[in-house]
C-alpha cells in the first residue's frame, strides 16, 4: 500500500513513527523467544539458536488457531512497546506521533489513536509492490490479503486516506495537510 514509504517520509516530517513490524521482529529475536520456543517448538533452530521465521509463517498463515495462539504471544508485548514508545514521545514534548500499526482495526488498536490514516494503492501495484519483497509469494500474499480487513474497509473506517499510487510527491503534500490540520 506504501505504508512503509509514507512512514519514512513522516519521519522526514519529523515525526516519530513507531514501527509495529520492526517491533515484532525484534521481539521474535529476543523478548518473545521463550514463549514462541514453548508453544512452537519446531520453529526452533537450535543450531542458529534462534525462531526460523519462514517456518513460523508457514505454520501461522496455514493455521488460524496457531496464527490466534501467536497473536496472543505477540500483541501485548506489542502494546507494551508501544506505550513505551509514547511516553517518551510525550516526555520530548511531541505533539503529534505516529503508531504503524498494520493490524491496526483487526487488533482494536484503533481505539487508542486520536485520529487514523489509511494508505492505499490499487490492487495490482499493492500486488506488485509486495511480490517484489525478499521471501513473498504468491500463495503468501494471499493468505497475508485474508487475514486483513479488505482495504475497502479500512479506508471507511479511517479519518484520512492517502492514495500511495499517486506518488511520493502527492503523498508528501497530503501528509503535510493531514499533519497541519490540527488533529
Amino acid at each position: 500500500m506504501g505504508k512503509s514509504a509514507t512512514a519514512t517520509l513522516l519521519r522526514v516530517l519529523k515525526i516519530p513513527v513507531f514501527d509495529s513490524d520492526a517491533c515484532v521482529h525484534g521481539l521474535l529475536n529476543g523478548a518473545a523467544i521463550p514463549q514462541i520456543r514453548a508453544n512452537f517448538p519446531s520453529v526452533w533452530d537450535g543450531t542458529r539458536q534462534s525462531i526460523d521465521k519462514q517456518a513460523l509463517g508457514q505454520i501461522v498463515f496455514a493455521d488460524a488457531t496457531a496464527k490466534a495462539q501467536l497473536e496472543t504471544i505477540l500483541h501485548p508485548l506489542v502494546w507494551a512497546e508501544q506505550q513505551k514508545f509514547i511516553a517518551k514521545a510525550r516526555r520530548a514534548g511531541h505533539r503529534q506521533i505516529v503508531l504503524d500499526i498494520p493490524l491496526l482495526f483487526e487488533t482494536g488498536r484503533n481505539r487508542i489513536c486520536d485520529k487514523t490514516i489509511c494508505v492505499t494503492a490499487p490492487a495490482f501495484l499493492q500486488k506488485s509492490r509486495v511480490l517484489a519483497r525478499k521471501g513473498m509469494s504468491s500463495e503468501k500474499y494471499t493468505a497475508i490479503l485474508k487475514s486483513q480487513l479488505p482495504d475497502r474497509d479500512k479506508r471507511h473506517l479511517s479519518d484520512f486516506v492517502i492514495h500511495t499510487g499517486l506518488g511520493r510527491a502527492f503523498t508528501l503534500q497530503k501528509l503535510k495537510k493531514i499533519l497541519d490540520s490540527k488533529l
